[in-house]
């Protein structure tokens, strides 16, 4: 059963996450720095982020790789580094809309921080990466490079 679970939540993120992301990637008018602008918790850092020298990069950092995380959970390839990535990426986007301790409905806990946890849930899981196809990419040329291989 644990293993049903832990792949349907890969999926239902995956498909979460490449959603979110193909939207940003389809949209010529997407920034990122509508959301970082107006930060309340650390706003030089998340600042520095959405100046126009910085948004070239940051943008379709953001968008490409919410999209990559969501194609790499949905065909259970890189899991555990995606499952990183995502956890890292909703800790950056959890701190900039509220000023901590208080957030509108809780305390210190809402969606971002629920998303990370499943994140790290799914990365910590073995499981997770089952009926995946990471089996066919191992043993293609991807499979036989070191440091790739290891992650598929």
């Amino acid at each position: 059963m644990v293993t049903l679970y832990s792949v349907t939540l890969r999926i239902l993120l995956g498909w979460f996450m490449f959603f979110a992301g193909i939207e940003k990637v389809l949209n010529p008018e997407f920034t990122a720095s509508g959301f970082l602008m107006p930060a309340k918790t650390f706003p030089a850092f998340y600042a520095w982020f959405a100046t126009p020298m910085n948004s070239v990069w940051v943008d379709p950092l953001n968008a490409w790789g919410i999209t990559l995380i969501g194609v790499a959970f949905l065909l259970g390839v890189g899991v555990r580094p995606a499952a990183w990535a995502g956890a890292f990426l909703m800790i950056l986007y959890y701190f900039p809309q509220y000023e901590l301790p208080w957030i509108p409905h809780g305390f210190m806990v809402e969606e971002h921080i629920i998303y990370a946890a499943a994140f790290l849930l799914i990365a910590a899981m073995p499981q997770a990466q089952k009926f995946s196809a990471s089996r066919f990419f191992r043993n293609t040329f991807l499979g036989k490079i070191p440091v790739i291989g290891t992650y598929l």
